[in-house]
């Protein structure tokens, strides 16, 4: 039976002390006018679903703007009403929680039943506020209440799979069983009528037997309790046809073998007394092993505590007992909208910033527990996520703040692997660009590409964090492969000896190691010293001075070329000096690192004059390949326009400031340290020298770390 708009406002005024009677009547009217002439499939008037809804609300307390929200949820789809209109009349959190249900129902109609999966995943990203999704879950259960009066028994089916698959498992991971169980309950009769029929047949029989009553069990278990100074409320009921079937049909058991057909719930004063009351139970009753569930030391995802226990209890019955506070089991009976209470002045919109409405969206997750709750569904709704799509349309859910590097991961390994840059949304952009929902993001790849091991800083997936470790672990192998044999060529060149792999089997008997290639390996690493091999096998040429030729006259056809550097590879610049393609430099063999290069004059070689054995001779093998860190130390005027000056400069010598830092100032002068990426030693000079006919610079000169 319809309610009027002041029998309404009188409801939401018993809990809602702000609510305004003038916006609860104006609404009601507005949707009534907005939809007089609509008639639903049972030919009743459309009206009477927008003022159900809105009435189903009342009772689990609702503030009024999500009231008048259910109350023109359907305005704006079947009534040619625009949002802006919505706005207003009745403002701009009123509207914006409309455009959120209109939304959805949308992408209702857009995905259909063939989608379903992507529109679990994006039916939560839709919505940012969670009384769009209370509002929504409310509508589908009125429509399934009243779904008899859908004539064509195909789209009735339709309706009835598809909030199985969707609106019954969101309602349970927002912990509102009541709706959960309604939801589950009425589709089952619909699709399945026949299967539902005898399973309450088979209940009726079961509830029938004096043995397992009831309201006898539920006397006994209550005057036990009472006994011993519990006060208590104590319920008993039949499960659900649905959850029966479902558990049937996971287990393959048959209806005697299922052991909490019937379940008892105990409301208790407090967290202690639920403890006792477990306590006493199970010294009265047979606790079955296996079927103890503490959910109040740890709740479920979604909030929902209680204590959960399966006993042989009166009269040898199965049954399972849920032990809980009143508290929880509001909780329980209605998810996340019990726990708003209305104070004076207080109001959602408030409450929204709270932190458990953050940790409870978050809940929205695919379930590790088969035994729970719509086993065959796999709802994987996440707030904290972003929906890209990839040129051809594909869908790929990234994590709140994931950027390219992790969509190119999510793709393919590979695809991360050989990515050199990306373009969002047809604009090229950096590979550490944050992703947003909708964003359509293609993967530049080159088959010389390779992951910056700096990536590691920015992405967040754990499947491109472990990738990128994987691909650094397997170059650094063959890294540290080539560098120990040209380390233990170079020391035999300098014993004058010719190699044989023979003879190093023993070498690798000594160290314990498996092979020659991990003999290799550890040698380039550091760990073992070529001379040491040396030495093993020759030991008459182990008190033989080596000096180092590197310095003075270097063989250059002799030297290590190396490509490049790598930060982070086993052959890496020195931040000491940052040495750059042009000028000469060394490499120092660094314990578990590999080659560290240095500029030849780089004042950090000073305290390995004492170890000749860790120098070794390299060169660049070409020059202007790729960029590299260049630093500067500039002193500049202190004048309007004088680093505008110096930055116009080094871009048109090529040069790009990474990072610029300011050392010191005072009224005359500035200083400043940049950073640039630049292609070799002859590249800085070139911008050194441009820099220095500046007006504005006082001084400038590389710069050391």
């Amino acid at each position: 039976m319809s309610i009027t708009a002041s029998q309404l406002y009188k409801k939401i005024s018993k809990y809602d002390t702000v609510v305004s009677e003038e916006a609860i009547k104006k609404a009601y009217n507005f949707s009534k006018k907005a939809h007089l002439n609509q008639y639903r499939g049972s030919g009743e008037e459309y009206f009477t679903h927008p003022l159900a809804v809105a009435d189903y609300l009342t009772q689990m307390k609702l503030d009024s703007s999500t009231i008048i929200t259910a109350l023109l949820h359907d305005v704006v789809e079947d009534c040619e009403i625009s949002i802006q209109n919505i706005k207003d009349e009745f403002g701009y959190e009123i509207s914006k929680l409309v455009d959120g249900v209109t939304k959805l129902s949308k992408l209702d109609l857009k995905f259909g039943f063939a989608q379903a999966e992507n529109f679990r995943k994006l039916l939560f990203a839709s919505s940012d506020d969670i009384r769009v999704l209370l509002v929504k879950l409310a509508d589908r259960l009125h429509n399934i209440r009243t779904i008899n009066g859908i004539k064509n028994q195909t789209k009735r089916s339709k309706i009835c799979y598809e909030t199985l698959e969707i609106f019954a498992p969101l309602a349970e991971r927002l912990g509102i069983n009541a709706i959960q169980r309604e939801l589950e309950d009425r589709c089952f009769a619909v699709l399945k009528p026949d299967t539902r029929d005898s399973i309450l047949k088979r209940l009726k029989l079961i509830y029938s037997q004096d043995e397992l009553n009831i309201p006898h069990i539920t006397e006994e278990i209550e005057t036990l309790l009472k006994k011993n100074d519990i006060n208590c409320f104590v319920t008993g009921r039949i499960k659900s046809s649905y959850s029966i079937w479902k558990k049937m049909q996971y287990k393959n058991l048959s209806m005697d073998q299922l052991s909490d057909i019937m379940a008892f719930r105990v409301i208790v004063n407090d967290v202690p007394s639920c403890y006792k009351t477990l306590g006493l139970l199970h010294q009265e009753y047979s606790a079955i092993m296996g079927r103890f569930k503490d959910y109040i030391s740890a709740p479920k995802r979604n909030g929902y505590q209680s204590l959960h226990s399966s006993l042989i209890g009166p009269k040898k019955t199965k049954i399972e007992v849920q032990i809980r506070t009143s508290i929880m089991n509001e909780f329980a009976l209605n998810g996340i909208a019990a726990h708003w209470t209305y104070k004076e002045g207080a109001k959602w919109a408030e409450g929204i910033k709270y932190k458990w409405v953050r940790e409870l969206i978050q809940i929205i997750e695919e379930s590790n527990d088969p035994e729970e709750f719509l086993e065959n569904t796999k709802l994987e709704l996440y707030n904290d996520q972003v929906f890209c799509f990839t040129p051809k349309g594909n869908l790929i859910i990234l994590p709140k703040g994931a950027n390219a590097i992790d969509f190119s991961y999510a793709v393919h390994s590979e695809i991360g692997n050989s990515a050199v840059g990306a373009k969002i949304n047809n604009k090229n952009r950096l590979m550490t660009t944050e992703l947003q929902n909708g964003d359509q993001v293609e993967i530049l790849t080159s088959k010389n590409g390779f992951p910056d091991p700096k990536w590691m800083e920015f992405c967040i997936t754990g499947k491109a964090k472990s990738a990128i470790k994987r691909f650094i672990r397997n170059r650094e192998i063959k890294e540290f492969l080539q560098l120990g044999t040209a380390l233990l060529q170079k020391e035999y060149r300098q014993q004058n000896k010719r190699m044989h792999e023979k003879s190093l089997i023993r070498v690798i008997n000594k160290f314990d190691l498996l092979d020659l290639e991990e003999l290799l390996i550890e040698i380039g690493k550091g760990n073992i010293k070529s001379r040491e091999v040396l030495n093993y096998l020759y030991p008459e040429k182990k008190d033989s001075k080596n000096k180092l030729p590197v310095l003075k006259k270097p063989n250059l056809h002799k030297s290590m070329k190396i490509k490049g550097v790598i930060s982070g590879m086993a052959i890496h610049y020195a931040h000491c000096c940052h040495p750059l393609p042009g000028e000469r430099i060394v490499g120092i063999v660094t314990a578990g690192k590999g080659i560290t290069v240095h500029a030849i004059d780089c004042f950090a070689l000073e305290k390995f004059n004492d170890m000749p054995e860790v120098w070794l001779e390299i060169s660049w093998d070409r020059e202007g390949e790729s960029f590299h860190k260049g630093s500067l130390v500039t002193v500049l005027s202190n004048e309007p326009g004088s680093l505008a000056d110096v930055t116009k400069i080094i871009s048109l010598n090529d040069g790009n400031i990474s990072n610029i830092q300011v050392v010191s100032r005072d009224l005359d002068y500035y200083k400043f340290n940049i950073d640039l990426e630049i292609r070799n030693i002859n590249h800085l000079n070139q911008i050194i020298a441009a820099m220095r006919l500046s007006q504005f610079v006082e001084s400038v000169q590389r710069g050391k770390d």
